[in-house]
């Protein structure tokens, strides 16, 4: 519920705003504990109408939860009450479901749950990694350091997926404007040739006439065309949504040349990542390892970490478990990985491991753009070409006739 306020400061400046509360008691409160005296508190009547019952909650990105998690720990740090960190944390996100949780999580801690129990409760948002390491700082008393290590973590994250989703606006939007002006040829120019053509006693030449043909295929069945490829799309996603489809999709995207190297390392900075964080926050290797077996989203990596979880179980070391998937897990990490185990400082090891292969991945998506580039140059030129001549032929043609 919103309601607009007005209140006095202890200068006695006049202040108006909006504030959400589960209701005006709550509202009352909530501005008092920042020390501001109400003088009108009136619930905000909002009228409903079609297009706002159509609006869709944004997804809170990991980008929002590093510095939601670096802000809480800045307010903890500096000995701000966790009810009142949560209350002026939400009040400042934009983002409405994210501002919801947030202050259901205020009210929570307020009635007396901790504060990963709290975070808990909102399984989609905060995951078994963010709670796992929150539970930690509450039994270490390092509550803030601990929101430092995810904040750092989920950065490095962030970073990695804006890699990616940078790596893959430009060929996107080549194959866009590509479709979209090859749409407009057929579209619009063919049938004229086409007239040009019947009206002159010219012939057309083999470009022409391929081009010709595809503008009749598409002319008579387009919408079989469209069909087939919608159902396409719908049993692809469908049956990547199975079980056994995520597991093949996991399997072949790994061995695509150089997008699965990519994403290999990609993989190797997160269980690095995620393992040296959760032993930096003071939690056992083995329910390290549990935890991240959890937030790996990859098939093949899930089965190594539960396989390395099960032997380290047993007494064997992770670098020894390790040795047997190096198609996976290179030479440079198992060395990296052992060192860190014999010197006792494996979370150190494991940064830096992290630290190499983020530099990495940079370096691999910059080639990938540098070799992409004159592929689809080379590809558009010819694309370009084969229509350039099977339109301005015909047109050079009936003008030499004339």
């Amino acid at each position: 519920m919103k309601f607009t306020y007005k209140a006095r400061t202890k200068e006695g400046k006049i202040e108006t705003g909006t504030i959400e509360a589960s209701s005006k008691e709550a509202a009352a409160v909530l501005l008092q504990k920042y020390n501001i005296f109400v003088t009108s508190l009136k619930e905000e009547v909002v009228k409903s109408s079609f297009l706002k019952n159509l609006r869709f909650e944004k997804k809170v990105s990991k980008k929002d939860l590093a510095i939601f998690s670096r802000q809480l720990a800045v307010m903890l740090e500096s000995r701000v009450p966790v009810v009142q960190s949560l209350s002026s944390l939400a009040l400042q996100t934009k983002k409405t479901n994210f501002k919801k949780t947030i202050l259901e999580i205020s009210r929570l801690v307020e009635e007396g749950v901790s504060l990963s129990e709290a975070f808990s409760h909102f399984p989609k948002i905060f995951n078994n990694f963010f709670v796992s390491l929150i539970r930690s700082g509450e039994i270490s008393g390092k509550i803030s350091s601990t929101l430092y290590y995810i904040s750092d973590y989920l950065e490095r994250e962030h970073d990695i997926v804006a890699q990616l989703k940078q790596a893959m606006i430009y060929p996107l939007f080549t194959v866009s404007v590509l479709f979209v002006v090859v749409n407009i040829i057929v579209i619009f120019l063919l049938p004229k040739i086409e007239d040009l053509i019947r009206e002159s006693s010219t012939s057309p030449s083999f470009f022409t006439v391929v081009m010709l043909n595809f503008y009749k295929v598409l002319e008579s069945f387009w919408w079989v065309i469209m069909a087939a490829l919608f159902l396409m799309v719908i049993g692809i996603i469908f049956y990547l949504r199975t079980e056994n489809g995520k597991k093949m999709y996991d399997r072949i995207s790994l061995k695509v040349p150089f997008l699965g190297d990519i994403l290999r390392k990609v993989f190797l900075v997160r269980f690095c990542g995620n393992i040296s964080t959760l032993i930096l926050a003071g939690i056992s290797i083995n329910r390290a390892l549990e935890i991240t077996e959890d937030t790996v989203n990859n098939d093949v990596y899930k089965k190594i970490i539960n396989e390395i979880k099960n032997k380290v179980s047993e007494g064997e070391k992770i670098s020894s478990v390790l040795v047997q998937h190096q198609s996976y897990f290179p030479s440079f990490v198992i060395q990296m990985i052992k060192v860190g185990e014999e010197t006792g400082k494996l979370d150190k090891t494991l940064l830096e491991v992290v630290g190499f292969y983020q530099k990495e991945i940079k370096r691999s998506i910059d080639l990938f753009l540098a070799l992409l580039e004159p592929i689809l140059i080379i590809f558009l030129g010819i694309v370009v070409a084969f229509i350039a001549i099977s339109v301005f032929e015909p047109l050079y043609d009936s003008l030499i006739n004339i």
